[in-house]
């Protein structure tokens, strides 16, 4: 098929907005699936991508459609929506020449529709922007298409007014994608250039990767040269996903599709980089290539030292489909041998610890999560600590920098102020306000990243009723009066519950710690002593009383002096208990 007829285009929109329903929409239409092999959510291939409703890998399906007598082929790759996956967005869009801004009638335009939109203008593609969900009955599509005017400067008379759910405007969509997206530009006769946007792997054919074809063309038997990854291997097969996945002789430019070409780890294809032939090279690699940054690290641990072996390959599996999680081998006084991984936000962790939880059978315990800092040392060295044990001794730290990032929250009008207020608590600067209609405005705060991982989320969810949203991106790292807080227990620092805290809130949060602390710790038989401190100095201190054993019960009246023995007696076994008892701390504390 000539370039002319192909058109690459994706779906960008806020979770929950209808995409993935407009998806399968679009694929029983074109009859690309029958209604027997039809389920809901047809490109979330991942259980968990279906309970959350949500798109975490993105996927990709050729569509065919027939108009005007001329067979078009339609490229549709599925994007996430999640803020942490913002990078796997911008490889999708790279591989597109258009992309349908999808909004919902009742919700109008969120803080991940914004960010997405600006992306795909960045990338310079035709934006199709479309209202869905319009027969809801809560459903506002003229003050929707306000918004999007004012935030995004669309023209209103582009907007499509859609309906998934019942199938109207299906139609115009086609029509739409075929008028105003450009076909590919390319050259069938160049060296081949093509970008991976996604890869997946299968237990039994290894890695599977996912190619849009710029230049060139490849087919069985190839060998191909990643240039990022400096690899070579042998293509053993091409195709295209309809969406199962259908052999094809070649790809050519312009076309979307997979190839497998017997590569055995994840580590060796890296989405974003290029790929051309080993021996016809292309001059230059496509631009836009960059490695994700884990921005939030735990630490997991088995609660079976013996699992942890078991725990490695869960991880290693995990990362074969995940090329953007990363885990190293540590060891924690308290918890023994696990891991340190990094990942690229909140969700991007909840959903691998779930993910690991379901697949592996492993019980695990997960350290609180915290953020990259970078400190500069007396001798001038500057260094990147994931971890608060990696700190150095206080006279060796010139300066301490904690990431920074640019928040946008879009929010009803009437809740700016609780919003302000709990931005202004967490260290957050002001920057703008911008109203997108009478009862919406977005709010630009910057904010250290420290502050939003923990429940900012939650708590911005709660005081805007769920109608907040909230999308973020690094800006840089920045001079901060950041301490290490440690707590100790028994007199001894457990390295476990060690945080990196700001100056000012390192008294309160230390109390809040050892007051949390106090009621996960079950009493022994001594009195156990939990303090938090800042290097020497002690900042809280709470105590657990020890269980009283009555050691005077079996005396029957008597001398008084016989009881004072037994008690004396009691109280030496305690001093020595304390000095050398070990005090257990519940996995759940942790």
């Amino acid at each position: 098929m000539s370039t002319e007829r192909i058109r690459n285009f994706c779906i960008i929109a806020h979770i929950d907005h209808g995409k993935s329903t407009l998806a399968d929409r679009l694929l029983e239409k074109t009859n690309t699936i029958t209604s027997r092999e039809f389920r809901n959510q047809m490109l979330d291939d991942m259980d968990l991508e279906r309970e959350r409703g949500i798109t975490i890998k993105a996927s990709a399906v050729a569509l065919i459609l027939e108009r005007d007598g001329k067979k078009y082929n339609l490229n549709l790759i599925d994007t996430p929506g999640h803020v942490d996956f913002s990078y796997e967005v911008s490889r999708s869009l790279g591989a597109c020449e258009g992309a349908l801004l999808l909004v919902d009638a009742s919700q109008g335009v969120e803080a991940q529709t914004v960010a997405n939109a600006f992306l795909a203008m960045e990338h310079n593609l035709a934006i199709i922007p479309v209202i869905s969900k319009i027969d809801l009955p809560n459903s506002r599509p003229d003050d929707v298409l306000n918004e999007m005017e004012k935030t995004l400067g669309i023209v209103p008379e582009e907007a499509l007014m859609v309906s998934a759910k019942t199938g109207k405007g299906i139609d115009e969509i086609f029509d739409a994608v075929i008028k105003r997206i450009p076909p590919p530009k390319g050259n069938q006769n160049a060296p081949l250039r093509s970008l991976i946007f996604d890869s997946v792997y299968d237990e039994y054919r290894g890695v599977i990767v996912y190619l849009r074809i710029f230049d060139g063309s490849i087919k069985v038997g190839d060998e191909i040269y990643m240039m990022k990854t400096n690899s070579s291997f042998k293509v053993e097969e091409v195709g295209v996903f309809k969406p199962k996945m259908v052999v094809k002789d070649r790809l050519s430019a312009g076309e979307v599709g997979y190839c497998i070409a017997n590569i055995k780890s994840l580590h060796d294809v890296k989405v974003g980089d290029t790929v051309t032939h080993n021996r016809d090279r292309a001059a230059e690699a496509l631009p836009g290539y960059r490695p994700p940054m884990p921005m939030v690290y735990c630490g997991i641990y088995p609660t079976n030292n013996s699992d942890f072996h078991l725990l490695r390959d869960a991880l290693e599996r995990l990362s074969l489909n995940d090329s953007s999680f990363t885990f190293e081998p540590e060891t924690s006084q308290a918890l023994g041998f696990g891991f340190r991984c990094g990942f690229l936000g909140l969700l991007h962790m909840e959903i691998v610890q779930e993910r690991l939880e379901r697949e592996s059978n492993i019980n695990i315990v997960q350290t609180a999560p915290n953020v990259t800092y970078e400190i500069v040392k007396t001798n001038k060295e500057v260094i990147k600590v994931d971890n608060p044990e990696k700190v150095p001794p206080v006279n060796e730290i010139e300066e301490f920098r904690e990431p920074m990032v640019r928040a946008s929250l879009i929010l009803p009008t009437e809740y700016l102020g609780a919003i302000m207020q709990l931005a202004e608590g967490r260290r957050g600067r002001y920057k703008s306000t911008e109203y997108l209609s009478e009862k919406r405005a977005i709010l630009i705060y910057e904010l250290p990243l420290a502050e939003i991982i923990f429940d900012f989320f939650d708590k911005m969810k709660s005081a805007t009723r769920g109608y907040g949203t909230l999308d973020y991106d690094f800006i840089g790292y920045e001079a901060s009066d950041l301490i290490k807080l440690d707590i100790l227990v028994g007199g001894k620092r457990v390295d476990a519950l060690s945080t990196i805290a700001h100056r000012k809130d390192a008294e309160v949060k230390g109390r809040k710690l050892v007051k949390k602390l106090k009621n996960e710790i079950s009493r022994h038989l001594f009195e156990v002593i939990l303090q938090a401190a800042i290097g020497s100095r002690i900042i809280a201190r709470e105590s657990i009383r020890p269980i009283a054993k009555n050691v005077t019960a079996k005396c029957y009246g008597g001398d008084i002096t016989r009881k004072r023995k037994l008690l004396e007696k009691q109280k030496e076994g305690k001093k020595r208990m304390k000095s050398i008892g070990n005090v257990e701390i519940p996995q759940k504390a942790f």
